[in-house]
């Protein structure tokens, strides 16, 4: 489990498509606290850890399924993208933004981006299955990022951006146009399931 709150930006370091994509991910945490097996949030995406070294700089590498692929941007990946890193929870640790399991839904893509003083509006059109758990002032993760939904319109909602996630993500570099990875809050998959159960 995740909250939403990306701790490092990593770079994608090399990729090689065999069977299943492997994926180098430079980072800044340290090498000794990475451990195979764990698991770590890439740009959302809950991934295990297969290997860990440094080069000179710390690495750990991932595989990604078919499965993975055609749910999420990572086909998109490339050497040199630079995506949202996101540790596992530990047990009490501080949930600073939502329940986040790493699971993504779909992708979604960037339209409109505006300025607003110092912070960023952001339109983004969500796939049309997953519109209705999406609702003003609730949550989404997306690349990784807990947010908050600030209005809806059928599948297109938007979002505020404030100087700080622009600084300590890659949200700073987003383009109209971009496929972001999207999980919908959990909260709300289970609500929508229990008013269909009434």
């Amino acid at each position: 489990m995740f909250t939403g709150i990306v701790t490092d930006i990593g770079e994608i370091f090399s990729i090689e498509r065999a069977g299943v994509l492997d994926v180098r991910i430079g980072t800044s945490y340290e090498a000794g606290n990475l451990d195979i097996g764990a698991s770590v949030a890439c740009d959302g995406v809950c991934l295990t850890v297969t290997d860990v070294g440094r080069d000179p700089r710390t690495w750990f590498a991932v595989q990604a399924s078919e499965e993975t692929l055609s749910r999420t941007n990572l086909s998109q990946w490339e050497p040199g993208w630079r995506i949202n890193l996101e540790r596992a929870l530990r047990v009490g640790d501080e949930i600073g933004g939502h329940i986040v399991s790493g699971h993504v839904d779909g992708v979604a893509v960037v339209g409109d981006i505006q300025d607003e003083g110092d912070c960023t509006r952001m339109v983004l059109d969500a796939p049309e299955e997953l519109a209705r758990f999406i609702a003003p002032k609730g949550s989404v993760a997306l690349n990784g990022t807990s947010l908050t939904v600030n209005e809806v319109d059928g599948a297109r909602f938007d979002i505020n951006l404030i100087p700080h996630t622009k600084a300590v993500t890659t949200w700073g570099e987003a383009r109209s146009g971009d496929k972001v990875n999207l999980e919908i809050d959990t909260l709300a998959r289970y609500v929508a399931r229990l008013s269909e159960a009434a």
